[in-house]
């Protein structure tokens, strides 16, 4: 299962079932977990905690030093969760001082040329698409999708169930259930048909959009929206997770609808 032509540390941990093709180098302090697949040309440096069930294509780098002028060489690490797939030529820093660690969840796809920066906390579920830049200390929630070639500037947060259209500028957070588009990116809807592939009623769909007719569509500023919201909304999960993710955003969040 392991090519006698990739250079694996002898310190280097992997579980039984693990596979590993030729021209890989693997470092010492790795970790890979249980009938995880390792192609051609990947290297995995120091820190790497790869999950059970995984899939790591050609030319992919894992842990590697952060791109970060204030790096210093503290211990840190990247966490992948089981059955994520990361696919040719993804680049995935290892974290900072900051968090001291990079995490990817489980069950992710992260399409070809795909780079993650050190620090980035991305949940389970998310699907990266092809070429997307996500800088440092981003959060990416469960069920999120990102089109290709977008670019996400640092400490961005987008959160669960939100999805973002191809070769978009994210420069604000992205609350949950959304659609995101246009430039400057903004408000495109209720993720609607995603939020139906994963089991959401037709009720709480329903309530979502009353939310954010609040928040993006009656022309209130955002604390005068909550506070609309919670008068005349009944709590649900759904309408708490926005609530307290539109409250706990740094960066402000995306702009209303544009016509």
């Amino acid at each position: 299962m392991i090519s006698p032509l990739a250079s694996i540390h002898p310190e280097a941990k992997l579980a039984e079932g693990v596979h590993v093709d030729p021209f890989t180098m693997i470092h010492e302090d790795v970790v890979i977990g249980k009938n995880t697949w390792i192609g051609s040309n990947v290297t995995i440096y120091p820190g790497a905690r790869i999950g059970e069930n995984c899939k790591v294509f050609p030319g992919a780098v894992i842990a590697g030093i952060p791109q970060d002028l204030k790096f210093q060489g503290e211990e840190s690490t990247v966490v992948i969760g089981d059955h994520t797939t990361i696919r040719e030529c993804v680049t995935i820093s290892r974290g900072t001082v900051d968090k001291q660690t990079t995490v990817v969840g489980s069950h992710c796809l992260l399409m070809a040329y795909v780079h993650v920066a050190h620090d980035c906390v991305i949940g389970s579920h998310v699907i990266i698409a092809n070429s997307v830049q996500i800088a440092g200390h981003v959060s990416i929630d469960d069920w999120a999708i990102v089109g290709g070639s977008s670019a996400i500037h640092q400490f961005v947060k987008i959160g669960m169930h939100a999805m973002i259209s191809g070769g978009s500028l994210v420069r604000k957070d992205v609350p949950p259930f959304t659609k995101a588009a246009r430039e400057p990116l903004s408000y495109a809807g209720v993720n609607s048909l995603g939020l139906r592939r994963r089991g959401f009623s037709s009720e709480s769909i329903a309530h979502i959009q009353e939310v954010y007719r609040y928040l993006f569509l009656n022309s209130l500023n955002n604390s005068r929206a909550l506070e609309e919201i919670e008068i005349n909304l009944p709590a649900t999960k759904e309408r708490d997770e926005i609530l307290n993710f539109i409250r706990s955003s740094e960066r402000g969040v995306m702009k209303g609808y544009i016509n």
